[in-house]
């Protein structure tokens, strides 16, 4: 079946959890209307369900090709559709209107990239990198080199790219190669070797910019002495115009488990001509800004992969007749629906709960992103930074493996049919499961939340940010709708905050603590995220509970489903934060 996008949750999240449309007429920006969203969001779906979905299957089936040394080819489908998204304006749809874009706030284009991922994962991730590059350069470009590049990635002529992994570094950057050697006119010489390029070499469009993290001569050691490049595909002239072949070539394509239609590369510098982005020695702080766009971007595209494989999974669910079902009207089939089986159900309804509070979830980090430039208040702006902060490893992990849990579970449903490739779930199984792994490993974003954000000051953010979750409950106990979602969520606040505090106080002893705990605390914060969110939802939903709209009563359904089977859980992962370290640790390796 062809993917449709899920317009109507989108409305709810946006319009009526978010209210996005009332957010930004607050910060100046009257002319988002609910109306004006709606009309993207309809025209991506369309985009998605009738260009790029039908590339999908294809995509996987041909995959990247390399027909001579250094040049790729993408899929048949993959230009013409490139095209027609760069026509179309696509491409600036969050870029600001100085650069040639339409100025949208980033909680409608990860909209949208939800939308075009659940269609074609591997075509979207072309102009996804693209945008997180310019996202990059707007933040530590010069003015001279905003002029000159960004209304070439907005308009989509040209790609960005994001060159960190090398053969030998990877997690830790400090031990990279790359060197960038100063010339007199300004310049660098940059040589070396990146691998796992997304997008790194293809045919969709007249010149790649890649931004690369090299070192320079005499930096300091570490990471503290790395730092950014910009080094386009074609050099330049001061008018945009590409001329001169730079020393920039892709040696070769990987073949890898899924997302065939996207070519991921080793990029070979041999002296290639670049120019410093940002300041000298920074530029691991400049490509974070890279790195946690598409950390929440590609949390997003893994949640339209799993809305992608649950709409064949329920599908499915209800067309095929498998055994007779207690209580079920009479019927002229020989069977009955397998939506009917209990455990079908809890299948289903797994899946539907992950995605609709990821998605929730998700769509409120990305409107963060939004606050913390546009708030009119200071105050506000930086709330939003560290509540950012906090959520974006959040997101991109948990998004991730709730996508692989799902998908796994959607090819459950379809049992035998699931494993085999005409009905395109495995395809979106081996698609999903690159996002636990690029843009920093799901065990690097547990780390980074554990220990970076919450230990790094004592647990003073995620302090605030239970507190924040505890004020709503304490607002919805007294209304007896809400007890069933208010006080077990009030419960898990109590134990996510008793638990923070121990950590806080055994990780001052035990250097393997916050290891030992971070994963599970990431899904445990995470659970913690998603029953806020599901009861955020639930108060929405019971407010219009004489509506003849069923997305009300569906999302009330789901959230009790929620709270019922899925969030017991945490239970258990209390349990396993507390047993510490020691089973890990202690084990000599020759025991493994």
């Amino acid at each position: 079946m062809t993917y449709q996008s899920p317009s109507r949750d989108m409305q709810f999240v946006l319009q009526e959890l978010l209210q996005v449309p009332a957010m930004l007429a607050s910060c100046g920006k009257p002319e988002f209307d609910a109306e004006t969203i709606d009309q993207v969001l309809t025209a991506a779906s369309q985009f998605a369900s009738k260009v790029i979905a039908p590339l999908n299957e294809l995509g996987d089936e041909h995959g990247c090709s390399m027909p001579a040394p250094g040049v790729v080819q993408t899929p048949p489908g993959f230009k013409e559709a490139y095209d027609e998204f760069t026509k179309n304006g696509w491409h600036g749809l969050a870029c600001s209107p100085e650069h040639g874009g339409q100025g949208f706030p980033s909680v409608v284009e990860n909209a949208v990239y939800e939308i075009l991922g659940g269609a074609n994962m591997a075509w979207s991730s072309y102009p996804g990198m693209s945008h997180a590059t310019y996202v990059n350069v707007a933040t530590n470009g010069s003015p001279e080199q905003k002029a000159l590049y960004l209304p070439k990635i907005a308009s989509g002529e040209w790609a960005g790219t994001m060159c960190l992994t090398e053969p030998n570094a990877g997690t830790d950057l400090g031990l990279m190669r790359t060197r960038a050697v100063p010339q007199a006119d300004g310049s660098y010489l940059i040589t070396g070797s990146k691998i796992f390029i997304s997008g790194g070499e293809q045919d969709l469009t007249d010149n790649i910019m890649h931004l690369v993290l090299a070192r320079m001569p005499d930096a300091p050691p570490g990471v503290k002495g790395i730092s950014l490049f910009i080094v386009p595909k074609f050099l330049p002239d001061a008018h945009g115009v590409a001329g001169a072949r730079n020393a920039v070539v892709c040696g070769s394509i990987e073949h890898k488990l899924g997302i065939h239609g996207n070519s991921t590369c080793t990029i070979n510098f041999d002296g290639a001509t670049g120019w410093l982005l940002g300041a000298a020695n920074k530029g691991l702080a400049g490509m974070f800004v890279q790195m946690n766009h598409m950390r929440v971007l590609v949390g997003v595209i893994a949640i339209g992969l799993m809305e992608s494989a649950y709409q064949k999974a329920l599908a499915y669910a209800k067309e095929r007749l498998q055994g007779r079902i207690s209580g079920t009207r009479a019927s002229g089939e020989n069977a009955d629906p397998i939506i009917g089986h209990a455990d079908v159900r809890r299948m289903l309804l797994t899946q539907k709960a992950n995605i609709e509070g990821a998605r929730a979830l998700a769509l409120w980090t990305a409107q963060l992103s939004d606050l913390q430039r546009i708030h009119p208040d200071a105050a506000k702006r930086e709330e939003a930074v560290e509540l950012l902060g906090l959520l974006t490893p959040l997101v991109k992990a948990l998004s991730s493996d709730l996508a692989v849990e799902s998908t796994l579970l959607a090819m459950q449903v379809l049992g035998g049919h699931g494993y085999i490739r005409e009905n395109g779930v495995e395809q979106h199984l081996r698609d999903v499961r690159i996002v636990g792994l690029y843009e920093g490993t799901n065990g690097v974003q547990s780390m980074d939340l554990l220990g970076r954000k919450v230990l790094g000051d004592g647990g003073r953010q995620m302090g605030k940010f239970l507190d924040m979750a505890a004020a709503f409950t304490e607002t919805c106990s007294p209304r007896k709708a809400m007890r069933e979602f208010a006080e077990p969520l009030a419960q898990l606040i109590a134990d996510v905050r008793q638990l923070t505090s121990e950590l806080v106080g055994t990780s001052a002893d035990d250097p393997h603590a916050a290891g030992a705990a971070a994963v599970p605390y990431l899904r445990l914060v995470g659970h913690l995220a998603l029953a806020w969110t599901w009861a955020r939802m639930a108060e929405v939903a019971l407010k219009h509970s004489e509506s003849t709209d069923s997305i009300y009563a569906s999302k009330i359904a789901t959230a009790r489903f929620y709270y019922q089977r899925l969030l017991p859980q945490t239970a258990a992962l209390c349990g396993e934060i507390r047993a510490g370290s020691s089973a890990l640790m202690e084990p000599a390796i020759d025991l493994f």
